[in-house]
């Protein structure tokens, strides 16, 4: 069952003491802060599609990269963004269903960790 979680649960986190390893995508590490979110929003599926993502040569050449996920929570679907840091948007997908509890919400992906703003 999932927890609900708020942007200031996410503000918490600054830095991390923990490094976790992706299971498939090897390479691709993330912080306390994204384990929080993914276990209490249900949201590993969104780590995923960050670490898939990297084998795309045009994300992939992208050292800094900022994902956004906005919901309509109303319609239970969303969008996903990846940009370059500079509102260059390098990768865009339409998600048909989540049940992801937050309106929008930012990633970052640097030097193969994936950490929340805050975290960096």
């Amino acid at each position: 069952m999932k927890d609900t979680i708020t942007k200031t649960d996410l503000a918490q986190f600054t830095g991390t003491e923990n490094w976790y390893r992706h299971p498939i995508a090897r390479t691709v590490l993330y912080t306390d802060g994204i384990q929080y979110l993914a276990e209490k929003a249900g949201a590993y599926w969104l780590i995923d599609e960050i670490a898939f993502n990297q084998i795309k040569p045009n994300i992939k050449k992208e050292e800094f990269q900022t994902w956004t996920l906005r919901v309509d929570l109303e319609k239970s679907t969303a969008a996903l963004t990846c940009d370059d840091g500079n509102n260059n948007i390098v990768f865009s997908k339409k998600i048909e269903y989540t049940d992801f509890p937050l309106q929008e919400i930012r990633i970052f992906f640097v030097n193969n960790v994936i950490l929340l703003p805050s975290e960096y």
